[in-house]
């Protein structure tokens, strides 16, 4: 006999943990699918960041606060651990200073300007060189992402009773059957596919004309920082404000940006904006790159992590900045959409593509849809 479900959800990443846990708190029977065990896909390859401050103004912003407070729920609920440490944009040249003049000025997001002084106090690590100042925001969370996806979906199994098959390949879904590579079936009323950046196995043909682009990142990550010196918020440069279109509608942006192209115009070939997030351990996470598509190599390049540690010593000032670990990470992105949605059959829902915000997002995007699905 085919078992039978309310909702089945394929794929454990964030997105899927997302959908699973609105789907749950609903009072639906919920079936998880992962064709590994645990997470491997960019939910455990990034920052740890949930990241308010990085999205526009209006929904969004909204959107991504609304996560904010389902993370701390869950931090409430002991399920993962999830820091309130806020964030610090740095300014070290006077165009990117003006740009969070312009920002902070705008009142639609929680932050405010910190001198000098006020920047080196709350950033110890800041490099004091040059620096104009800073923007905090008070809004961004850090977790653990090495772990947070198994520990949600070890909550979801064992406190909200969700089913859990991972380490099971879904070859296809038809009409509310689901049928895994070895031939096992289930069946479901709703069906809702978050593949990450496997765009080819299940419907490739509405994922080809999605306008869904896979991006490349490149990390690194320390040895533990010893001594006095305490760094907790989430650490971001000048250059950040060139990569989030929270910073768009500021004056001053194009100045930022055609410094940069002027002064080394392979930040811009690369996707370069450096970012630093401490982990428990007293280790931080410093990143990142993005290349697109055809320029996606399985091999990564020595050049990119050596522009990313050379401008973030730049901003910072670190006791040890030996690298204990490398690695890259491979996420689908769209150009205009927080997250593609499509409905290729009735009740299939293809949910793929947060792009760099999946840590931030999911969560508000996934009751955002439950809400609209349901009507409520």
């Amino acid at each position: 006999m085919i078992a039978k479900f309310d909702v089945a959800v394929i794929g454990g990443g964030i997105v899927g943990l997302a959908h699973a846990w609105m789907a749950a708190r609903r009072g639906l029977s919920v079936v998880l699918f992962d064709r590994s065990a645990p997470a491997e896909g960019a939910t455990v390859r990034n920052f740890g960041m949930i990241w308010p401050i990085g999205q526009p103004s209006g929904e969004l912003y909204a959107t991504a606060r609304r996560s904010r407070e389902l993370w701390l729920e869950l931090d409430e609920q002991k399920v993962v651990k999830a820091a309130r440490c806020g964030s610090l944009h740095l300014a070290h040249h006077d165009d990117e200073h003006a740009v969070l003049e312009e920002f902070s000025s705008g009142g639609t997001h929680d932050c405010r300007l910190l001198s000098v002084a006020e920047t080196l106090a709350a950033a110890p690590i800041a490099n004091p060189t040059g620096l104009k100042g800073s923007l905090w925001s008070p809004t961004e969370l850090r977790v653990d992402p090495r772990v947070a996806a198994a520990s949600i979906a070890g909550w979801l199994e064992s406190s909200q009773g969700v089913t859990r098959h991972f380490g099971t390949p879904i070859a296809e879904v038809d009409n509310g059957i689901i049928t895994a590579a070895d031939g096992r079936q289930w069946q479901a009323e709703r069906v809702i596919i978050c593949s990450g950046s496997d765009l080819k196995t299940l419907f490739p043909e509405v994922l080809a004309s999605s306008g869904l682009r896979l991006c490349k990142l490149q990390m690194l990550r320390t040895v533990a920082q010893t001594g006095s010196v305490h760094q907790d918020a989430h650490i971001a440069s000048g250059l950040t404000l060139r990569h989030y279109t929270s910073f768009g509608h500021c004056p001053s942006l194009q100045k930022v940006k055609d410094r940069v192209a002027t002064q080394n115009p392979l930040l811009d070939r690369y996707g370069i904006h450096v970012m630093a997030a401490r982990s428990d351990n007293g280790e931080l996470i410093l990143g990142d790159s993005h290349e697109y598509n055809e320029d996606i190599s399985p091999f990564d390049k020595a050049e990119i992590d050596e522009l990313i540690l050379l401008e973030l010593q730049k901003i910072i000032q670190l006791q040890n900045w030996t690298i204990k670990e490398r690695w890259h990470g491979v996420y689908a992105k769209h150009s205009s959409l927080p997250l593609f949605e499509a409905e290729p059959q009735p009740n299939l829902h293809v949910c793929v593509g947060p792009g760099g915000a999946g840590m931030t997002m999911s969560f508000g995007l996934a009751e955002r849809s439950w809400n609209r699905w349901t009507g409520k």
